[in-house]
């Protein structure tokens, strides 16, 4: 059966070339620190399972010492020209997004169709895994159709990825680490530490310091960890469940559901949430790497309150 461990092999072997090639690449003076820190983080997908949780603990210590030393940079890699790639997509437009949808597109087919196939009995692929397996057959396809059609030079594909991957940096593995982080508070039980701080600053029985508390807590761990959906469990267990659900008798459904919308407004507000605000950045070459959060605290700002207010009215109907 075909699970997570054949995505984790693919994803090790692309991070190893991209080690590979930082080490070669002499036109990167930190090219040293760029092939540790991936050759690092392709370890981890190849034998994490192996190095167990000491193992791979140090392995993460080794990549932050890694990032936090300054030790990344980028390098100039030998892919095609930018002459003949604004050459190339003057001559086919927007016909060059046409591979990257095949990803969504196989992902959506694989989930509702790759369920079904089986080899003696047993399913091809794991039932538990299915949408993520689809997604990375998809990438794969995506990937094949492309050299294909456009016949870069065979060394372009990883060069490229390299290429963006050094522009991204140490922030591409920061979304998996604070999401570590959120199960790590959970397990460590920060919430019933935040409960019994915001039981003393909540009036007794003011449902909207209450409310207040929990979605502005929301906003708030989300901003330090990066993942509204690290920060929901330990306000959850905080204020949530054993005050706004137990103790004033509101809805689960509004509660949970508003109060997620509620972390996602410090998610446009926190340069911990690298995948939505550093990353694009990165990518664009923006001058300022805090200029996308700087655009959309004016809309994050007012969302927060009407989110309070939502949970305050409709919470307790």
């Amino acid at each position: 059966m075909i699970g997570l461990p054949a995505l984790y092999t693919f994803a090790g072997l692309v991070f190893a070339a991209f080690a590979i090639g930082s080490l070669r690449d002499r036109s990167n003076g930190k090219r040293l620190g760029n092939a540790a820190f991936w050759g690092l983080l392709s370890l981890s997908f190849l034998a994490g399972d192996r190095l167990g949780d000491l193992g791979n603990g140090v392995l993460v210590l080794c990549l932050v010492a890694l990032a936090g030393a300054g030790t990344l940079g980028s390098g100039t890699p030998k892919t095609t020209s930018p002459d003949e790639r604004t050459a190339l997509s003057g001559k086919l437009g927007n016909r060059l997004f046409l591979p990257a949808l095949i990803i969504p597109v196989t992902a959506l087919v694989g989930t509702v169709a790759f369920k079904a196939i089986s080899v003696g009995g047993e399913p091809l692929f794991d039932p538990k895994q299915v949408t993520l397996l689809s997604l990375g057959i998809g990438v794969v396809l995506a990937l094949a159709v492309s050299m294909l059609w456009l016949k870069p030079p065979p060394v372009a594909t990883l060069e490229e990825g390299r290429r963006l991957i050094d522009s991204v940096g140490w922030a591409a593995v920061l979304p998996q680490m604070l999401a570590s982080l959120g199960a790590v508070f959970a397990l460590a039980g920060v919430g019933e530490v935040v409960g019994d701080i915001a039981g003393a600053l909540i009036p007794d029985g003011s449902r909207f310091a209450a409310v207040a508390v929990f979605a502005l807590g929301m906003a708030g761990f989300t901003m330090i960890m990066g993942n509204a959906f690290a920060a929901f469990p330990v306000m959850a267990a905080a204020i949530g469940v054993p005050v706004l659900i137990h103790g004033m008798g509101g809805n689960p459904a509004v509660i949970g559901a508003v109060g997620m919308l509620a972390g996602f407004c410090g998610t446009l507000m926190t340069p911990m949430a690298a995948n939505f605000n550093i990353v694009p950045a990165a990518l664009l070459e923006l001058k300022n790497r805090n200029g996308v959060i700087r655009a959309q605290i004016a809309t994050a700002l007012p969302l927060l309150a009407v989110n309070l207010v939502i949970i305050y009215i409709f919470a307790f109907r």
